[in-house]
């Protein structure tokens, strides 16, 4: 099956399960993973910014957060903010462009699960994250070591969809001035961009919500 035909295909299945009555409790773990996807997001930034990215947490209740330090200036301060909203979509993509040969889906997610336990080591500091990125690395390498080709690249474009879609599925909190992360309030990163530039959250919230839809369409159309 083509690259764009599993795309199509892994999206309905994912579209599909949200209407289910209990469709995002099933999709429970790869809500987890576009949270990863977003703190590794502010993380690598703050690295490429000329911060120090000094531990991520992901939480039960679905929220994360990156830790890091530094004073890289106002534009790097909300590139890092950006990172994190962009990272989901960036991620899918780039999950997405890897498998885009069959044959290959099977090292992707080899490599994908090593990825996850070098990030581990490096940066996860919380107990339920230590244990969920260990598992997700290990549900990955025993999916690269038994699937075959097919079923393995449908799997990294069903990964791909749900992150490509995590923009949609959480554009309420583009538009938030406030995110909870594990059960306290704090700024949400819209916010945190218009703290150091200028105009409002929802403008930039809005900006976003444009350019995410437009590096999944480009990507999805380079398929």
């Amino acid at each position: 099956m083509r690259s764009r035909n599993l795309l199509i295909l892994s999206t309905a299945t994912v579209v599909l399960i949200w209407q289910l009555p209990y469709g995002r409790q099933l999709l429970y773990p790869l809500t987890l993973l576009a949270t990863y996807a977003h703190e590794m997001g502010h993380g690598l930034t703050a690295l490429l910014t000329g911060a120090e990215f000094d531990q991520l947490m992901l939480h039960a209740d679905g929220s994360g957060m990156a830790v890091w330090r530094g004073n890289p200036g106002r534009l790097a301060t909300a590139l890092i903010a950006a990172g994190g909203l962009v990272g989901p979509t960036f991620a899918g993509i780039g999950v997405l462009w890897a498998s885009r040969t069959p044959r290959y889906a099977r090292a992707v997610l080899a490599t994908l699960s090593a990825l996850t336990v070098v990030s581990v080591v490096l940066w996860s500091r919380n107990a339920f994250g230590v244990v969920f990125l260990v598992s997700v690395a290990t549900t990955l390498g025993l999916a690269a070591k038994a699937l075959p080709d097919a079923a393995a690249a449908f799997l990294l474009h069903f990964i791909a969809a749900t992150l490509c879609l995590s923009w949609f599925n959480h554009l309420a909190y583009l538009f938030s001035a406030q995110a909870v992360v594990n059960g306290v309030a704090m700024p949400s990163d819209s916010s945190v961009i218009a703290q150091a530039l200028w105009l409002p959250y929802w403008f930039w919230g809005g900006v976003i919500a444009t350019f995410s839809f437009a590096v999944a369409a480009w990507g999805i159309a380079k398929t």
